[in-house]
Parts: structure tokens; C-alpha cells; sequence
């Protein structure tokens, strides 16, 4: 399971937790403007634009979880198991599969305005990279500093939604996401008034209880809720170590701790990674479950005119200053 957010200070950010029993050997990897993605379909626009993010490496080929372009364009995609549906490819249609999806927008859009036009010039579909790897059931948030949508390919098509609140999780769909938060529009970050009743006096003990009802699980509903009301309560100063800082505070919200969500065969979901780009600078923080300390790649340290990709193996043994 997983959360993506959005902040926007002086800078914009985005990022994401991937909670998981275990690793697949994710890396930072830069794909300069040259490397060639093989696309079943050609691109339309026809721009080649810079991209750094979080991807498992197969064949030589970055499968990307997550990333943003030299653009300031930035994706995430999150599991939406038993949600998500892919049709065949078509005959004379634009195919794309899921694994394409990341990197053929981010080649090619420098906003989510011309996302939502390539979208609709495209047949999201069922190929898989190879025989064992097989088409991940994901969903996306997809953002820049302006506007974010969610899209979503299901039974109906794919659909393409509004994202205000720039937070996403897994299921249920978005829709009912966004209007499950009516329930907790009761929540406040002030200080907790009496609205129980005037026949009998109650008053607030401890601060923070303007928020009774957020909700404490680890399901993907509640960790959409709490997000959200996580990062639209939050206050941030501009500069940038302040905005990273904050960003894996929102994100710390939702982190997943080892033995609280038990998936079988002794096995536990753990937030692996989380990561925070400035996507107007090109910058990937990360931090891992095994080392807490901010890890930075900057992309525009990289030749971003080269054919060839350049990874980041993750750093997981914790670091830790000594004083």
C-alpha cells in the first residue's frame, strides 16, 4: 500500500511512501533526454525531456514507481488492486501499457494540461514487459505547481478526476475517496469547543482535540483521510530545507510500522521508501525504513543530453551523527 502528496511552498513537492513485506530492488535513476524507451507506440508530442525516480531496473529498462521531469511534471503510481482493469491492444490504436505509462508522459508533457490531451489520444492496455513480470494493478497521481488530477483505468474506461486536495492512497476508487471525507469535516486543528450539549459543561483537557475521529488505522481510507487533513492544516516556511522537512512530516502521518500490519507467511507491510522532490529543482530526497536520515540525487548533476541511464542504489543501513 501506498500515499502520494503534494505541497507547495516557495518551491513545488512531491512524493510518496511505498509500503510493502518487501523490497524489489528499487534505485534512483536518471533517464537522460536520449535513452530510448522502445515505446510500443511512437510519442505525440515528440518532445524528449530529462526524468530522475524511484525504479526496479529489468533488462536495462527503468520500471518507474515514481518520478518527475526536467519540467517539474511529476507521477506516482499507487496499487489499486481489484479496482484497476486494462483492456487489450487494439489494432490502429495509440497501445501503451502500464509499465509505459510513467515514462511516456514524462518524455514528452511539461503539464497536466497537455497530460489530460495525450490521455485521450491513448489505449492504456494489458502487456506485460515480459513473462514474469505481469501488469501491475496501479492507479496515478499526476501533478505539477498548478493542478493535479487522478486517473484511473477501470471496467467503464479510463477516467481522468480533479485532484484539490493533491493526496492519493489505494482503493477504494477516488471518487468515494473524496466524498468519504465528508465525514470528517467535523475536524478541526483548533482548539475543541463543547457542541455535545448546553445542559452539561465539558471542556478540553489536552491539546490536538479538535481532531478526535482522525482516523489512527493503516487501511488505504483512513491514510487518505489522515493525510489529507495532515497536509492542508499544515504551515510551512518557504526555504527548502523547511519544505522537505515538513513534506516527510505529512508523509510520516501514514508510515507503516514493522509488526502492526501483518500480511502473512511472517511477513509485515513496512514503508520502505519515502520520497520528496523539488520538481522545480530536479531534486529526489528519499529516506528508508532501515535509515531515516535525507538522502538527495539532483538530476542536473547528471549528462541529462546522454542515451544512457545512471542509477542510485539506496542507502538502508541507518546513518546516525554522533555528537
Amino acid at each position: 500500500m501506498c500515499t502520494a502528496a503534494t505541497i507547495k511552498t516557495k518551491d513545488f513537492y512531491f512524493g510518496r511512501t511505498l509500503d510493502n513485506p518487501f523490497s524489489y530492488g528499487e534505485e534512483i535513476v536518471i533517464s537522460p533526454k536520449n535513452f530510448d524507451f522502445s515505446f510500443n507506440s511512437p510519442p505525440v508530442f515528440g518532445n524528449r525531456f530529462a526524468i530522475i525516480g524511484m525504479a526496479h531496473i529489468e533488462n536495462g529498462y527503468p520500471l518507474y514507481y515514481d518520478a518527475i521531469n526536467e519540467k517539474g511534471l511529476c507521477i506516482a503510481g499507487l496499487n489499486f488492486v481489484g479496482n484497476a482493469f486494462y483492456p487489450e491492444p487494439e489494432k490502429g490504436q495509440n497501445n501503451i501499457a502500464v509499465y509505459e505509462l510513467i515514462p511516456y508522459i514524462l518524455k514528452q508533457c511539461q503539464s497536466v494540461k497537455q497530460v489530460k490531451e495525450l490521455l485521450e489520444s491513448i489505449n492504456l492496455c494489458d502487456i506485460p514487459f515480459n513473462e514474469s513480470l505481469s501488469t501491475a494493478s496501479l492507479h496515478w497521481l499526476i501533478a505539477d505547481k498548478n493542478e493535479a488530477i487522478t486517473v484511473e483505468s477501470v471496467k467503464d474506461g479510463l477516467k481522468v478526476y480533479e485532484n484539490p486536495i493533491g493526496i492519493l492512497t489505494n482503493n477504494p476508487p477516488f471518487e468515494i475517496q473524496m466524498f468519504n471525507l465528508n465525514n470528517f469535516m467535523q475536524l478541526s486543528s483548533n482548539t475543541a469547543k463543547n457542541t455535545f450539549s448546553k445542559a452539561v459543561e465539558l471542556s478540553a483537557y489536552s491539546h490536538g482535540m479538535g481532531a478526535l475521529g482522525l482516523p489512527g488505522d493503516l487501511s488505504s481510507q483512513s491514510r487518505f483521510v489522515r493525510a489529507a487533513f495532515t497536509k492542508l492544516n499544515s504551515v510551512c516556511e518557504g526555504d527548502e530545507k523547511s519544505s522537505v522537512s515538513q513534506f516527510f512530516h505529512i508523509l510520516g502521518s501514514v508510515n507503516q510500522t514493522r509488526g502492526c500490519c501483518d500480511t502473512g507467511d511472517g511477513k509485515y507491510e513496512i514503508t520502505l521508501y519515502t520520497s520528496c522532490c523539488n520538481a522545480d529543482k530536479g531534486i529526489y530526497y528519499y529516506s528508508t525504513y532501515g535509515n531515516r536520515q535525507i538522502t538527495a540525487v539532483d538530476m542536473n548533476k547528471a549528462d541529462l543530453n546522454s542515451n544512457m541511464i545512471t542509477s542510485y542504489s539506496l542507502i538502508t543501513e541507518q546513518q546516525i551523527n554522533y555528537i
